[in-house]
């Protein structure tokens, strides 16, 4: 039987290639999928037998898209460190410790606060992410699990690829379609020969994305160039990385002008973490240079200790500001622009754009509402020259101010309340997994005073 529902707001905006915003806008949802778009006088007379649900104060737009985000829950406590100090005393440290369950338990902390924040589809870098997959499963959020893999006998305490194979042939393209596994590197030097070679074979096996960290950090470029003689893309094309059906790349900060042109004829994407490289004073990466050189630039978060929220909205305005301060210019990463790299941009990004990212017939019904009857979003014009609908989003708005999200057609979030998981208990488990966590990691680093051993060493 066919599953109907016409969804109406105020406003709708839509992410087409026009950014089209509809007032009194609807979307006719069927099994999952968007049917129609138009005004909802016309949906209605065109569809009277179909209920209607009406968001008054409200805008429709698509659910964001989260480029690139790790789950976890040490949230505040790996504070004022630079990143190879932050990974070696606190987040490998706590890899080696970390349990099955309590991954599990990270994962549905961080996707139950990313629907409720308006983030329909997280890429997920995390371990044991069967746990990760459950927990989509069962919150409703469209997900592209990576494992985080290291493949070298230095970093152990990481997934293996037999792992991430496994993972691919349990849960990909699962849950509806809801959930995808990708094949994932820590990062390159990470893994050995063997085990880079092994990786880019599993995705060009299964027909999945790559995703791995690259140029996060200034020192690895000297790293970089002394063991292959040549910049960081330059590299991971030789060892055939973007020969992958779909390779994208997290942080890119310290990308030049050359291997921007080259991951622009090679397709390969890039999710820009301004918080995260911020917060950890990694760079400012060369955003509107990528854009303008063609490459899918999707917005990401990163995770929860590096950012300390997985709040898409915040993400934007940080993205938008970030670079007009690069640039010293006030016009630059428009509000337009960033728009679209969380929603349908992104969606290239990942390779879904034929799918989410947009309000357009027959896509996914992936779409969230956002309040307008907030402070922050007052006042707020939909129409005429002072129109502010597109700035509000990405400079005023916060993922708070969400009040529905829907994906595949199902309402995960209502009233700005999750309807598919307890939140309460989601949050007691972690008070109750967490000091096992932190007791185990503290262990390890009073007898391995120096952390967890780094490439840098």
């Amino acid at each position: 039987m066919t599953r109907s529902l016409i969804l109406a707001a105020d406003t709708l905006l839509t992410m087409d290639e026009n950014n089209h915003v509809l007032p009194d806008g609807a979307v006719l949802v069927e099994d999952g999928r968007i049917a129609a778009v138009s005004a909802l006088a016309a949906l209605r007379a065109a569809h009277p037998a179909v209920a209607v649900k009406k968001l008054d104060d409200a805008v429709l737009m698509p659910g964001l898209v989260n480029a690139h985000a790790h789950s976890g829950f040490l949230r505040g406590t790996a504070e004022h460190l630079p990143v190879w100090d932050w990974l070696t005393l606190h987040i490998n440290p706590m890899h080696r410790v970390l349990q099955p369950h309590e991954a599990e338990a990270a994962s549905r902390l961080c996707y139950a606060e990313s629907v409720l924040g308006g983030t329909t589809t997280v890429v997920d870098m995390w371990r044991f992410m069967e746990g990760s997959a459950r927990a989509a499963e069962a919150i409703g959020n469209r997900l592209i699990a990576v494992p985080y893999v290291g493949e070298h006998p230095d970093y152990d305490y990481f997934d293996t690829l037999d792992m991430n194979e496994a993972m691919i042939e349990g849960w990909h393209r699962k849950a509806g379609g809801r959930i995808n596994v990708w094949v994932g590197l820590e990062h390159l030097f990470y893994a050995d020969e063997a085990g880079q070679r092994r990786a880019i074979d599993l995705a060009r096996k299964y027909e999945t994305g790559f995703h791995t960290h690259c140029s996060e950090a200034e020192i690895e470029i000297a790293e970089f160039e002394r063991r292959y003689g040549k910049r960081p893309m330059f590299a991971l094309d030789d060892l055939g990385f973007f020969e992958t059906p779909r390779a994208m790349i997290a942080h890119a900060v310290w990308l030049d002008r050359d291997e921007i042109e080259l991951i622009s004829k090679r397709r390969v994407s890039v999710a820009h973490n301004p918080v995260s490289n911020m917060k950890l004073a990694s760079g400012i990466a060369l955003v509107a240079e990528m854009l303008k050189a063609g490459v899918s630039v999707g917005i990401g978060t990163d995770g929860e200790k590096e950012n300390n929220n997985f709040d898409m909205f915040e993400e934007m305005k940080v993205a938008s500001l970030l670079g007009k301060l690069k640039d010293l210019d006030a016009a630059a990463m428009d509000s337009w622009q960033v728009l679209r790299m969380a929603t349908i941009l992104g969606a290239k990004a990942i390779g879904l754009d034929h799918e989410i990212g947009s309000i357009e017939v027959g896509k996914r019904a992936d779409i969230i509402a956002v309040r307008t009857d907030t402070p922050r979003m007052t006042p707020v014009f939909r129409d005429g020259p002072y129109f502010n609908l597109h700035h509000n989003l990405v400079h005023a708005v916060r993922g708070s101010d969400v009040s529905l999200t829907m994906v595949d057609g199902e309402i995960l979030v209502e009233h700005g309340v999750l309807r598919t998981d307890d939140l309460r208990e989601i949050i007691a488990e972690i008070h109750r997994v967490a000091p096992g966590l932190f007791a185990r990691r503290a262990a390890f680093l009073a007898e391995n005073s120096g952390g967890s051993l780094q490439w840098t060493q």
